[in-house]
């Protein structure tokens, strides 16, 4: 039983997640609730802080936390024409992970989100019947879908290669999911930390400097077009989330190096206990 038939919570609540979330329901209970003003992601931030580590999400008690719901209504009532470039980035960005999240949580326990396409992953791309071409999310009271968030807007508004550093699908070769929300004030430390910490975990990519080879995620090679044109344009932009030694090795001689994509695992992003 989950967040979606109960709308209880089981979950402890910190004391300052606590006070957020009844001003945020005060908020809504005497704002209209046509749009909110107030475009920060304090409540998901609470959420995230209390459910996910290391990147890792326990669907047990997110699923199980009412306050979620509050969330999803604050970006259903939201119109994201009305905010700034980077209100809306931020906003996007947190629209795509939480709707994501609540997509796992409606079918929680599962083992993929591979598990929500029709026919799976390669049939369900082939006819569109993706769990990410469904239009379940609701932003500004209008049915959308993942696909559109990713590809329709973050990718053909933004022109902004990070994204891919901070949009998390529900697998474990997903890039970490932050325990904080992005924020306007803070996207630009936000995106270059999720390329540090991304390139940084050794089982999604990994640099073999005697080798020369750049083994990447899958991600790379998806949308390698929005890093460049080259394997050179993509190794120098990857280099500014790198350590000193090895971005000044790559430089050095970045025609000798050589990339290979890893496997991508689907397995669900999931904290076990």
């Amino acid at each position: 039983m989950n967040i979606f038939e109960t709308g209880k919570t089981r979950s402890p609540s910190l004391r300052h997640s606590k006070t957020i979330f009844f001003l945020l329901l005060l908020s809504f209970i005497c704002s209209p609730i046509t749009s909110f003003a107030d475009p920060a992601h304090y409540l998901f931030t609470a959420l995230l802080s209390e459910h996910v580590k290391d990147g890792l999400v326990d669907y047990t008690r997110l699923c199980n936390d009412g306050r979620f719901l509050y969330y999803i209504d604050q970006l259903k009532n939201t119109d994201p024409d009305t905010l700034d470039h980077n209100q809306q980035l931020a906003f996007w960005l947190n629209a795509y992970n939480a709707y994501t999240l609540k997509i796992v949580c409606e079918h929680y326990p599962i083992k993929s989100i591979n598990n929500l396409h029709l026919g799976g992953l390669t049939l369900g791309t082939v006819l569109r019947k993706t769990i990410w071409d469904r239009d379940f999310v609701v932003i500004n009271n209008q049915p959308t879908t993942l696909h559109v968030i990713e590809h329709d807007i973050l990718r053909g508004k933004f022109y902004e290669p990070r994204i891919h550093f901070a949009l998390v699908c529900a697998a474990k070769s997903c890039p970490p999911l932050r325990d904080e929300a992005y924020e306007a004030d803070f996207i630009e430390y936000q995106l270059n930390d999720q390329g540090r910490r991304f390139l940084a975990d050794h089982e999604k990519n990994r640099f073999d400097t005697e080798k020369k080879i750049a083994f990447l995620s899958k991600i790379f090679d998806w949308f390698s077009k929005d890093f460049g044109d080259t394997k050179a344009q993509m190794l120098t932009y990857l280099s500014r989330f790198l350590p000193a030694q090895i971005a000044e090795t790559i430089q050095e001689d970045i025609s000798s190096w050589r990339i290979k994509h890893l496997k991508y695992d689907w397995r669900l992003n999931e904290l076990k206990q």
